[in-house]
């Protein structure tokens, strides 16, 4: 039951597992902080998530609740660019981190699409609680459902147990992924009280979130669960072996001085010595074999059931058939991370140092690639050049592989996109830089500094909620704020570009196309 009298201060819906009340501001319904999970403390600790337990009476759902335990002892970024996707999430960190957001414009009719974000930060932090990502505008500007979701992550989310301890243990590599099917379950049987569709789901992600999108493409338990699929800046072509994951494992229990036999010991450890373990585990189990495709030290595992192929290869999942996708990034991305360089940001970065950083990443083909680079950015400093090589090998070939994929099977449409729009903020030195696209996408350009007050954000900021919503509503892009776009082919690779001027172009970057895909093939045996 819903009680959605126009400009009722207190909305209240029924649920399932009970009564919410929501808030009701600038036409937009809010419930904020519902649990679709118990607690993960304790005995469900590496468990698959359990129904949360039902309530009496009317539950609260005014203010965000808190987050899943984030990755500690992450790099300081460089003051001034602490905010420069708005004001960062302050809400408790935690293990009882299993809720999610929901806007929506009108209550209980059960018709409109439903967007489900999923937030960034490599499978390792973030959440669903960001201003920037706040889903008032989105839901207004399309009258859509927006739905933000929190869920476990790093080593509380992706210890993988199940060859160590044995059965009990066996989706522990994976809990914080079906932490998201189970979310997604929950939006399948309650969403029509808040208006939406539960028959039109599109699931959308930045960075990690498209890391988490590619991977629920591929797992069985996600399978009709939802519908389209928008990938941005975070295409995963490779997630973690079982090797690698039991590698990991091992070294945890070694830093956490517990035997193999003992997992459930793992339960009732302090969180912050579970954390501890993180990065000396890594740096025993050393770097991947794969290091420009392999992303992420306790992440997803593909563990043969719950996910029973990487994302990407050896080709894409059949079960992603009849999803259409959206993929793409940003022009400049890593920008965004070589802002806290000082040689980059100072624009002092010499020559023979950038021929020192390149070969970690391109190997053979760093002269190729440094000329092709200069060809095509023939004014630009050797900042400049850094911020495209990093850019190429850390997320632009794993876009461009997996749309490429997933073309091959000549099933449902691909959408390529780049966003190459440059935030003149600190005088033009992030550019087109990584997550840049969270506030033209959620209609937030006034909350990151990188937008706020940019002659030209608030009408891409339209242009580009406005072809997300319209992909939402029916599976293609095209919508009157933007040129015609057509599907992506390996014959002319048609890739819209965002910008002042929106535009599409065909196979950009070629060249260097061509030379990251000697780089990365062939990708692996197994």
């Amino acid at each position: 039951m819903a009680n959605d009298i126009a400009g009722m201060e207190a909305p209240i819906v029924e649920i399932a597992a009970g009564k919410l009340r929501g808030a009701f501001s600038a036409g937009i319904y809010s419930f904020k902080g519902v649990p679709y999970g118990a607690s993960t403390v304790a005995r469900n600790r590496f468990k698959p998530p359990e129904t949360p337990l039902p309530w009496a009476g009317v539950r609260d759902a005014l203010a965000y609740a808190g987050r899943a335990w984030q990755l500690p002892n992450r790099p300081k970024r460089r003051p001034v660019l602490e905010t420069v996707l708005g004001p960062v999430d302050t809400t408790p960190e935690g293990e009882d981190c299993l809720t999610l957001n929901v806007w929506t414009p009108a209550l209980g009719d059960g018709k409109r699409p439903v967007m489900v974000w999923l937030h960034g930060g490599a499978f390792a932090y973030g959440s669903g609680n960001r201003a920037v990502t706040d889903g008032t505008n989105l839901a207004r500007r399309g009258d859509v459902i927006v739905v933000s979701v929190n869920h476990r992550l790093n080593i509380f989310g992706f210890l993988h147990l199940a060859d160590i301890g044995g059965p009990a243990w066996a989706n522990s590599g994976n809990a914080g992924m079906l932490d998201l099917v189970a979310a997604l379950r929950w939006v399948r049987d309650n969403i029509s009280r808040f208006g939406g569709d539960p028959h039109n789901v599109i699931i959308f992600g930045e960075s990690g979130g498209g890391g988490k999108v590619s991977v629920l493409l591929a797992m069985p338990a996600a399978r009709g669960l939802f519908h389209r699929a928008i990938i941005q800046s975070g295409a995963a072509i490779r997630v973690s072996t079982r090797e690698r994951a039991n590698a990991l494992a091992e070294a945890v229990l070694r830093e956490v001085d517990q035997r193999p036999s003992e997992c459930e010991r793992l339960q009732s450890l302090p969180a912050a010595q579970l954390l501890a373990a993180i990065a000396p585990a890594a740096r025993a189990v050393g770097r991947s074999r794969w290091p420009l495709l392999d992303r992420y030290d306790f992440g997803p595992v593909v563990d043969g059931s719950n996910l029973p192929q990487h994302p990407g290869e050896p080709e894409a999942p059949a079960i992603a058939d009849d999803i259409p996708m959206m993929i793409g990034g940003t022009r400049e991305e890593s920008a965004f991370f070589l802002g806290d360089d000082d040689a980059v940001w100072n624009g002092a970065l010499s020559e023979a140092e950038l021929r020192q950083r390149v070969p970690a990443v391109a190997g053979a083909e760093t002269d190729a690639l440094l000329a092709a680079y200069r060809k095509a950015m023939p004014h630009a400093s050797a900042g400049d050049w850094l911020i495209a090589v990093l850019t190429g090998s850390n997320f632009w070939i794993r876009t461009v592989l997996l749309a490429e994929r997933y073309v091959a099977r000549r099933r449902a449409p691909v959408y390529m996109y780049s966003l190459d729009w440059q935030s003149p903020a600190h005088e033009g030195r992030l550019k087109a830089h990584h997550a840049m696209d969270l506030p033209f996408v959620f209609d937030n350009a006034d909350v990151a500094d990188t937008t706020a007050g940019a002659a030209g954000a608030r009408d891409l900021a339209a242009r580009m909620s406005a072809t997300w919503i319209a992909f939402a509503r029916s599976g293609n892009p095209d919508n009157s704020a933007i040129p015609s776009w057509p599907a992506y082919t390996t014959e002319d690779r048609a890739t819209m570009i965002f910008d002042t001027e929106c535009r599409v172009t065909h196979d950009p970057n070629r060249e260097a196309r061509l030379l990251w895909s000697r780089v990365v093939a062939p990708t692996t045996d197994g």
